[in-house]
């Protein structure tokens, strides 16, 4: 994935930022620890997760196959992990305690996922990055890794930020 357009990713987010993002995600969006996502990278430009394969999260039972809702809501998490990040980068001008409010609002708003192969692996890697970042609405694009390195799905979406 190239950087995103509208975020300088030279930004370096303080360890409190970086701390607290960690927690809404990793902790208090219950969901996401269902789904056993876990933050590998937190950068404005782009962001980075795993998922290690376990038994709830098979979807077809012959083959060990990683059901594709989880995916999709997945990577529906990372584009808005991305979002996140991307809003924390443009207002560095605020306490890391006052960025990490802003987030009360965000909510995807469509979402198109590609299964390109079949998820099948010990674990998985999504990435994510803006695309644009606007005063209302933000644009986003995924993507979903086997172990291996190979790309097995992409997603876009479009995430309201106020």
């Amino acid at each position: 994935m190239t950087p995103a357009t509208t975020v300088p990713p030279e930004i370096e987010f303080e360890p409190e930022f970086l701390a607290g993002l960690t927690k809404v995600f990793e902790d208090l969006i219950v969901f996401n620890q269902v789904l056993g996502l876990k933050i590998i990278s937190l950068k404005a430009g782009q962001v980075r997760a795993r998922i290690n394969m376990k038994h709830e999260l098979v979807g077809h039972y012959a083959y060990n196959r990683i059901h594709g809702g989880v995916i999709s809501a997945g990577l529906d998490a990372m584009g808005g992990l991305a979002v996140m990040a991307a809003i924390g980068a443009r207002h560095m001008h605020e306490t890391p305690q006052q960025r990490l409010q802003r987030f009360a609002k965000l909510g995807t708003i469509d979402l198109r996922i590609d299964y390109l192969r079949p998820g099948i692996g010990e674990w998985f890697e999504l990435r994510a990055e803006v695309m644009r970042l606007g005063s209302r609405v933000a644009s986003t694009r995924m993507e979903f890794l086997g172990a291996d390195g190979k790309l097995l799905s992409t997603g876009s979406a479009a995430y309201i930020v106020s």
